[in-house]
């Protein structure tokens, strides 16, 4: 699943938007290993966003997940790779008090190895996006 590596705290008080970089896969396509993240703590968020949220088991692990619908007690969040697993059908509905906020910007890291004149250009052109929701529910949605 992925964690983020950081939450953005200065002085004990929560900022209204943080950084943080993505570990794991569960949020391929949509996010990948090392991606870093724009999150607006304290957002409204709405079926479909994606979000940044406490672990129910274990509170100090921040994830990443897609908020499928909202259920009694909470939210049911899905990552977007199938596959992963660690979302809603592991740990179940998550508490609305821990859901921390929605992912606004998603930024990849230029790496080393893209040197060549085309590999820059494309990595330009593909590195910063802003995360879309997913207003429509798939298949997949529907069927947990």
């Amino acid at each position: 699943m992925p964690e983020l590596s950081q939450e953005t705290e200065r002085r004990g008080v929560v900022l209204p938007f943080g950084l943080a970089e993505v570990t794991g896969p569960s949020m391929v396509p949509t996010l990948r290993h090392g991606d870093r993240l724009l999150v607006h703590y304290g957002a409204r968020v709405r079926a479909g966003d994606v979000v940044v949220l406490r672990h129910p088991f274990q509170q100090d692990l921040l994830v990443v997940k897609r908020a499928a619908e909202r259920r009694d007690g909470g939210w049911w969040v899905l990552g977007d790779n199938t596959y992963a697993g660690g979302d809603s059908t592991d740990y179940g509905t998550v508490p609305e008090e821990l859901v921390l906020g929605r992912v606004r910007f998603r930024y990849r890291p230029f790496a080393d190895r893209q040197r060549g004149p085309f590999t820059v250009v494309r990595w330009a052109l593909s590195a910063a996006r802003p995360v879309l929701s997913v207003r429509s529910a798939s298949r997949r949605l529907r069927a947990r």
